[in-house]
């Protein structure tokens, strides 16, 4: 584009008829004939290159994050909870995300582990303050939590399927 501007500007609207026919020249030397374009002021490319660079790396991070927790939710309907907790522990490494924060504190949940869950819970309602399932589940491991642990009943019989997500 600034190319053709440039020419543009220095041989008016005949500037093409000036060029020697595009097949005669080698690719190389058209590569050579683009950089001086690339690197005026303003058209710094560097800084722009590694950006993208990151943002692809993240990509396939979340991607792969996405996978995991798929994975997890498959663990989580055959009622294997602990190897759910595993793929939901390595999909928050790539990508911390509410709803995998709050399938896991489901778990949690399950395996009475019952401070992780409020804790998973506290980090999901950092990214969705308003997260229904996060409030609930917390509200529920607190009150595990306060009710001691040595009662032995209490709510962790209730069917928490319902509310995963």
């Amino acid at each position: 584009m600034g190319m053709t501007k440039a020419l543009l500007e220095k041989d008016g609207v005949n500037w093409r008829q000036k060029l020697p026919p595009i097949p005669t020249v080698p690719i190389s030397a058209q590569t050579r004939w683009s950089i001086p374009s690339a690197q005026a002021p303003g058209a710094n490319t560097a800084p722009a290159t590694a950006p993208q660079g990151e943002r692809d790396e993240t990509a396939a991070g979340t991607e792969r994050a996405r996978i995991l927790k798929e994975e997890g939710n498959e663990f989580v309907k055959k009622g294997n909870h602990k190897k759910a907790v595993e793929k939901y522990s390595e999909s928050l490494k790539l990508n911390k995300e509410c709803a995998t924060y709050t399938n896991r504190a489901l778990c949690y949940l399950t395996l009475k582990q019952y401070k992780e869950a409020a804790q998973d819970c506290t980090e999901a309602l950092k990214l969705d303050p308003k997260n229904v399932k996060a409030l609930y589940r917390r509200a529920q491991a607190l009150k595990e939590l306060k009710a001691g642990r040595h009662s032995g009943t209490g709510c962790g019989d209730i069917n928490l399927g319902s509310f995963f997500t």
